[in-house]
């Protein structure tokens, strides 16, 4: 087993990966910028090491900085957590060239799965149903309007190396594609340092479900079951819950069985997610992969009762899988929600709530200084109970609980979902913010 992990990251995630290290008596290396010399996972680490100013470009997201951090500290093994570094192919391929274990999948399978264009030419290879979209990537308004008549509209713009929600559009008519082309491609240039962009049939109001798999490297491949994640704005998730009101036994089957030949086509390992839409008739389309953690795993881990932290540091030690197919059910209904700040500040205090079934990911605590420089999610707030009505009447309870002082967060805007009627009755559809709020 790994004798020290450097987690190349910050936040709660930062700390789930030194909770889930410490449990497993493994030693940790917090990387920490300037700005979160007193943040808890640098607090929270064996050891830590400043990487640079508060700006991410010059700290989490410098390469040489972080692996310099690995080879000084001696860390055998670097867990990118999500964002930052996480699905940069470039970096894990520099990890090995520095023979320092990438706790995620290869760099080839990251690049792969992270061209658009690519992931989708591997899944229709493959026999995976994938939404109708061009063959190959754009880089000017005129060749992505080409693209877009030999589709039809409605069609979504993504950029091709994206993600987040970043540097997409849904363009409904010829008249108004040039100017949403150019928009979304200069968001995508600012977030990905990367202005090509994929065009592909807009499927109206569908449900966004993604499967959590988790491959080995002795040719082991399972899924979780499922996530869904269709209460979002702005193509962002709010709220994730597993199971999904909207599969039955049957279809969570068959899409979970096609998320598992999915990863296989990738040549995939470590822990990962087959994204898909779900229109109204119930049929499903590949939309991409993610090749690293997600940050609503935890409602898989509460209704399935596995660790994927855990699990990943295994896989990438080298270990099969701990469990099989067979083993893995799902027991009660989970639900996660993402309470963030809209602006900085400092929190003057805070109340987390508790009890039987609830569960809190958070980095933050009474004095915490919120940083403009990073995301702005502070708590993940799950809670699990033996169906969704429960769960629901569950998370409208801890909701209630909780307090944070100092700055304004959308824990108010989170409630008003969670007690709307439509959503209470579930389940709802990419469309329902929009419809509803």
């Amino acid at each position: 087993m790994f004798n020290k992990i450097l987690i190349a990251n910050r936040g709660e995630i930062a700390v789930r990966v030194i909770r889930a290290c410490r449990e497993m008596g493994i030693r940790t290396v917090a990387v920490y910028s300037e700005a979160d010399s007193e943040a808890l996972h640098t607090l929270l680490a064996d050891e830590a090491i400043c990487i640079g100013p508060a700006k991410s470009s010059e700290s989490y997201l410098n390469m040489e900085r972080i692996l310099s951090a690995a080879v000084a500290m001696g860390a055998d093994a670097i867990h990118p957590g999500f964002g930052f570094l996480s699905e940069n192919a470039r970096f894990a391929e520099l990890c090995t060239l520095c023979n320092i274990k990438f706790i995620g999948p290869g760099s080839d399978v990251i690049a792969r799965m992270g061209n658009k264009s690519e992931a989708r030419n591997t899944m229709t290879a493959a026999g995976i149903p994938v939404v109708p979209g061009g063959k190959e990537p754009v880089r000017d308004a005129a060749a992505g309007k080409a693209v877009a008549a030999g589709i039809g509209y409605p069609v979504m713009i993504k950029a091709a190396l994206g993600g987040g929600g970043k540097g997409m559009r849904v363009v409904r008519s010829e008249e108004e594609f040039e100017t949403s082309f150019l928009n979304a491609q200069r968001e995508a240039m600012k977030g990905f340092s990367d202005d090509t962009m994929y065009i592909e049939r807009y499927v109206e109001n569908p449900r966004h479900i993604e499967f959590q798999i988790l491959a080995d490297e002795h040719g082991h491949v399972i899924h979780l079951g499922e996530r869904d994640c269709s209460v979002q704005r702005n193509h962002q998730k709010l709220i994730e819950e597993s199971p999904s009101a909207a599969l039955s036994p049957e279809l969570r089957r068959e899409m979970g069985e096609t998320a598992v030949r999915a990863a296989r086509a990738a040549g995939y390992v470590n822990a990962g997610t087959v994204e898909f839409l779900l229109d109204q008739d119930n049929r499903y389309y590949f939309i991409e992969m993610n090749t690293r953690i997600q940050v609503e795993h935890p409602v898989t881990e509460m209704v399935t009762g596995q660790d994927l932290i855990k699990e990943q540091i295994r896989i990438a030690d080298g270990e099969p899988l701990s469990f099989t197919q067979e083993e893995i059910s799902l027991s009660g209904c989970a639900i996660e929600c993402r309470i963030n700040a809209k602006l900085a500040g400092k929190i003057t205090g805070i109340l987390l709530p508790g009890g039987n079934g609830v569960r809190v990911d958070t980095a933050v605590y009474t004095g915490y200084e919120v940083s403009p420089n990073y995301d702005a999610m502070l708590i993940k707030l799950i809670v699990h109970d033996r169906d969704r009505k429960s769960a629901v009447r569950k998370m409208q309870c801890a909701l209630g609980e909780l307090m944070v002082e100092g700055i304004e967060t959308n824990l108010e805007d989170q409630y008003e979902i969670f007690t709307h009627p439509v959503y209470e009755k579930g389940p709802v559809d990419t469309g329902f913010m929009e419809k509803y709020f």
